[in-house]
């Protein structure tokens, strides 16, 4: 597929996932003519990247995360940056509590929508049928 395709598929820029090839996250083919040509895994990588840009991961450091997001591997850290340990640590921390929060707003939107059947309130899937 074209860049512009992976753009549409996965709502990244165009230019973002040319960063994110100069920063070797994807790598896309080469056709003879010179264009890039996108894989269909890497709707799944950019995805994945997308993920973790989003939640303030620097992309040098995403860079050493993607192989652990794969399937199960042992994986070795060679020449960690000072200080990588602390800062996954706290990403990792804020990110267990930022779903915490979800899961409980899930919970209680869910609970509204059970107290709302039993007072009669009728959806709209059920409204059509």
């Amino acid at each position: 597929m074209r860049i512009g395709e992976l753009s549409k598929r996965t709502g990244v820029a165009s230019r973002m996932l040319r960063y994110y090839e100069e920063q070797c996250l994807i790598t896309p083919r080469r056709l003879h003519n010179g264009y890039r040509e996108y894989d269909e895994y890497l709707v799944d990588r950019v995805g994945k990247i997308k993920g973790l840009v989003d939640a303030g991961i620097p992309t040098r450091i995403v860079t050493s995360i993607l192989p652990c997001l794969g399937q199960p591997q042992t994986i070795v850290v060679e020449n960690a940056e000072p200080g990588l340990f602390e800062l996954l640590e706290t990403e990792r921390d804020r990110m267990s509590e930022k779903i915490d929060f979800l899961t409980h707003n899930r919970d209680a939107i869910t609970s509204y929508l059970r107290a709302l059947e039993l007072a009669g309130v009728e959806s709209p899937e059920s409204k059509a049928s």
